[in-house]
């Protein structure tokens, strides 16, 4: 009989979701990488996802013609790759590479689903976190269909900070060049060193290698103020009123 309650324990224990995320196991494995390292690459076997215990990364995706452009970046709790258990085993859509020393858990794309379709907490947080992605996409849209690429670089800058989130911000950011900036709100880096040039005279960053941000930026993103000529409205004409009587016989006048 004892024997029997010993054998049954495992199975009745009490899935821990951030005891699964932090420990390699059965189809899962941590992994390290340095700088400029890639958790895997456009157009290889999507095989596995991928959750950011430590560190910063960023996904890129090349263009047929060879032009590369930033999409998104990473940070830790993050996973990435999730692609890869939409349907049969596909091709990666993109790169990701680790753009700080990076810690991960590489998780089989087997063990993925296993552990989704069998654990409630675990699938309620994986989809969680596709909702916020979802949510940070359209935010993205958003930024690029209606800002200015000056605002854009302030909201970058801001995420890449993670002002928003719990707890402190990290306002020294990881390094990042100006052409990855440039890259992901759709300008050049001509422009981003103006804008960046800007914003430090400004007192809203400081950067001498590293990026430091201050919370003041936020106003460039919330309040719209932006330097200079940015920061204008175009004036509101005041249209005189017209009664209903004056309308209706300008109306005629037109006839």
């Amino acid at each position: 009989m004892e024997k029997a309650i010993l054998m049954t324990e495992p199975e009745n224990a009490i899935f821990d979701t951030a005891d699964f995320l932090a420990r390699a196991g059965l189809g899962r494995r941590i992994v390290k990488l340095k700088p400029k390292h890639v958790f895997f690459s456009q157009g290889y076997p999507a095989d596995a996802v991928f959750y950011l215990q430590k560190g910063r990364a960023k996904i890129t995706v090349v263009s047929e013609k060879g032009k590369e452009a930033t999409i998104t970046l990473l940070s830790a709790g993050d996973f990435v790759g999730e692609e890869s258990i939409a349907g049969a085993v596909g091709l990666r859509l993109a790169t990701a590479v680790a753009i700080t020393a990076c810690t991960a858990l590489k998780i089989e794309r087997s063990e993925m689903i296993r552990v989704m379709h069998k654990e409630h907490a675990f699938s309620d947080l994986f989809l969680k976190f596709l909702l916020a992605r979802s949510m940070r996409t359209q935010a993205d849209l958003v930024d690029q269909l209606f800002n200015s690429s000056e605002k854009r670089l302030a909201r970058i800058l801001l995420l890449m900070a993670e002002f928003g989130k719990p707890g402190e911000p990290e306002t020294l950011i990881p390094l990042i060049t100006q052409e990855t900036l440039a890259d992901m709100i759709g300008t050049t880096r001509s422009r981003v060193s103006f804008f960046m040039n800007r914003f430090r005279k400004m007192g809203l960053i400081d950067y001498n290698g590293r990026i430091r941000v201050h919370k003041s930026l936020l106003n460039v993103v919330l309040h719209d103020q932006l330097p200079d000529h940015n920061a204008e409205k175009p004036p509101i004409v005041d249209v005189p009123k017209v009664s209903a009587k004056q309308a209706k016989h300008r109306q005629g006048e037109q006839k």
